[in-house]
């Protein structure tokens, strides 16, 4: 996006040297590696920059709104509400797609937001290593709100995340995060940290008192940084636990539970913006959906990571729909394939990436991550065996 920076990168590009990186990684953290990351970050210019910045600060505008609870209310399925809900998300995570309007200018086009952590640990570590091994301008950022080095990110992740605990009473929650495909995340995590990931059937409950076990002794819980969501546990029907997500017990929850419903698919057709497209819940329509339905998106509200989205709409898929109050339409963006690969054009979509202190006002904007596509939609299924595609990093231009 950046001409200059791009030729200049893709100059000094090399397969040996992307495999040396990757290589690097690999080395860092064994084992732990499982999703693509791609040959290039991405060089946002301040156009951009300023776009996206105005368009998250819009959103956060209505989630700090008077009435955003009671509009949410409806969002946590039945059965599936958490006690003890703080009076804000701990985190948030709004995805756009790299668009061009009808000036032909970039812009970014909201495609989702998530009142839920992302790979807050691994994005930092990632991007100080595109640094050690490709050309990246000094005066360039991934932070923002005045953070200027990696030492200062990490000590507001700290703050946010441990409060005032030792690190050892606080988890990371997870189900098999062993298992997981951002299981880097949580090694970053705990190394930079100390907080340890534990597995959601691992925790024993005495009483209101949570508990894992560390080196052969049990470890009370006061602080659960959470990245475990329902949906996840429905793939488990035969799960056996001590301690149920919904019980009442004496835990902080950084990143509450209900926050990932609030702040979610949910919250999009309330959101008015030029930075938006429109966006309707299903039941909202009697018979008059669009014409142009190859034009829209369905989205069931309650998935994660692109789970039954349905991006060539017919009259059937909506017929089929037994619960339309779970369902959104939403007009399709055209991603802009602005990032030059050597072999063609890449689309692009960003992350921007916020936390938000307990007694803060506002979420705070620290970093962001961005993925590289050539498929139909952003994600690993839709871009088999491609290259210059996967997870990235974004550099911003001061």
């Amino acid at each position: 996006m950046i001409s200059s920076l791009r030729q200049a990168y893709n100059a000094a590009f090399s397969v040996e040297k992307y495999d040396e990186f990757i290589k690097g990684i690999q080395a860092d953290w064994p084992d732990q590696l499982e999703f693509r990351v791609a040959e290039t970050p991405v060089f946002v210019p301040a156009g951009l920059k300023s776009k996206l910045i105005e368009a998250g600060e819009s959103f956060i505008d209505v989630i700090v709104g008077p009435h955003y609870k009671a509009k949410t209310q409806h969002s946590i399925p039945p059965g599936q509400a958490v006690p003890h809900e703080n009076d804000h998300a701990s985190f948030l995570a709004i995805d756009f797609a790299v668009c061009k309007d009808e000036n032909g200018e970039l812009t970014p086009q909201l495609i989702e937001l998530q009142g839920f952590p992302s790979i807050f640990g691994f994005q930092t570590y990632v991007t100080e290593k595109f640094r050690d091994y490709f050309p990246v301008p000094a005066e360039f950022s991934n932070y923002f709100s005045g953070i200027s080095n990696q030492a200062e990110y990490i000590a507001k992740l700290k703050a946010v995340i441990l409060g005032n605990e030792n690190p050892e009473n606080v988890i990371l929650l997870e189900i098999y995060p062993e298992q997981q495909k951002t299981r880097i995340d949580f090694a970053v995590t705990e190394a930079l940290l100390g907080v340890k990931a534990v597995c959601y059937t691992k925790i024993k409950k005495v009483g209101r008192q949570l508990f894992y076990e560390k080196d052969g002794q049990p470890i009370e819980i006061k602080r659960i940084y959470n990245r475990l969501i329902f949906d996840d546990l429905t793939n488990f029907p035969d799960l056996q636990t001590e301690f149920d997500l919904t019980d009442d017990v004496d835990v902080t929850w950084v990143g509450h539970p209900n926050w990932f419903f609030r702040i979610s698919k949910y919250t999009l057709p309330y959101l008015k913006s030029p930075y938006v497209p429109d966006t309707h819940f299903l039941s909202e329509y009697s018979d008059d959906f669009p014409e142009d339905l190859e034009n829209y998106v369905l989205k069931p509200l309650f998935s994660f990571a692109g789970s039954g989205v349905k991006i060539h709409v017919t009259r059937q898929d909506i017929a089929e729909v037994t619960d339309p109050e779970n369902w959104i339409l939403q007009r399709k963006v055209t991603y802009e394939p602005v990032i030059e690969a050597p072999d063609g054009l890449v689309k692009c979509e960003i992350r921007m990436l916020y936390v938000w202190e307990d007694n803060a006002p506002r979420p705070q904007l620290l970093t962001s991550l961005s993925r590289l596509s050539r498929g139909e939609m952003i994600g690993v299924r839709f871009n088999k065996d491609f290259t210059w595609v996967g997870g990235s990093t974004c550099f911003y231009q001061p």
